[in-house]
């Protein structure tokens, strides 16, 4: 299998230029281009990916499984940030995304606070590694990698990691979820490799979490005005 091109990054403009960040180049934007030849499953072969909602922008690895996502979303939770208020917040984020029964069965392995390094340091942010059951779980495995990704889950799906990085623009009754889907799929990774009681996290988890860390600290909102007309021109620390 090839190895995807961990340390070669570019510029995307997402949300229309109103975001920017450094992104693998080896991941297309789904919401504007076609999937030909790619073995990614939660796409048909030959077919136009799903769309995209106006919230959100998808990434997708063009020769891997791995999918990237941001989405601008309403600030959940109580007013004023700390590890109890924002780690309700993350709970909530993360059962909007595999569905509150399976969010359940979902193993959250760390939690850390992250500095998104251009935003204002009056903006929290927080990121966490999560996985789903594996396969020999009494439910089998989970449908969060198809339900984050919009398509149907392959038949031999391991488990599925996610490293999602919740930033809290309280200001603008906003959070940015980004979440990074890595799904494990039997015979295209080493099984050996992977231990995470044991800190061992493999190569798939490891390249997301680089991957992670290029948009922590590239990440940049240019135009305030994407969270409401009210806020054009204006610096989060001015609102």
């Amino acid at each position: 299998m090839t190895e995807p091109q961990v340390d070669v990054y570019e510029t995307r403009r997402l949300f229309g230029g109103d975001v920017v960040c450094q992104m693998p180049r080896n991941f297309i934007d789904v919401s504007s281009q076609y999937l030909k030849y790619n073995k990614n499953p939660f796409v048909g072969r030959n077919s136009q990916i799903r769309q995209i909602p106006e919230n959100q922008e998808c990434f997708i690895e063009r020769d891997g499984f791995t999918s990237i996502i941001f989405d601008i979303l309403e600030r959940v939770g109580k007013p004023g940030s700390g590890a109890e208020i924002d780690g309700v917040a993350l709970t909530e984020h993360i059962q909007d995304i595999v569905g509150e029964e399976e969010s359940q069965n979902l193993r959250l392995w760390n939690t850390t606070e992250t500095k998104i390094t251009r935003l204002s340091s009056s903006i929290p942010a927080y990121t966490c590694i999560a996985t789903t059951p594996q396969e020999d779980s009494k439910k089998g495995s989970s449908s969060s990698s198809s339900a984050s990704s919009g398509g149907k889950q392959p038949a031999n799906l391991v488990f599925t990691a996610l490293i999602l990085t919740l930033i809290r623009l309280e200001k603008t009754n906003t959070d940015i979820v980004i979440t990074i889907n890595v799904p494990h799929i039997k015979g295209e990774y080493d099984e050996a490799d992977v231990d995470l009681e044991l800190g061992n996290r493999g190569r798939l988890i490891g390249n997301a979490v680089e991957h992670a860390a290029k948009i922590w600290e590239s990440l940049r909102i240019k135009n305030m005005g994407l969270f409401g007309k009210e806020y054009e021109g204006l610096d989060y620390d001015e609102l």
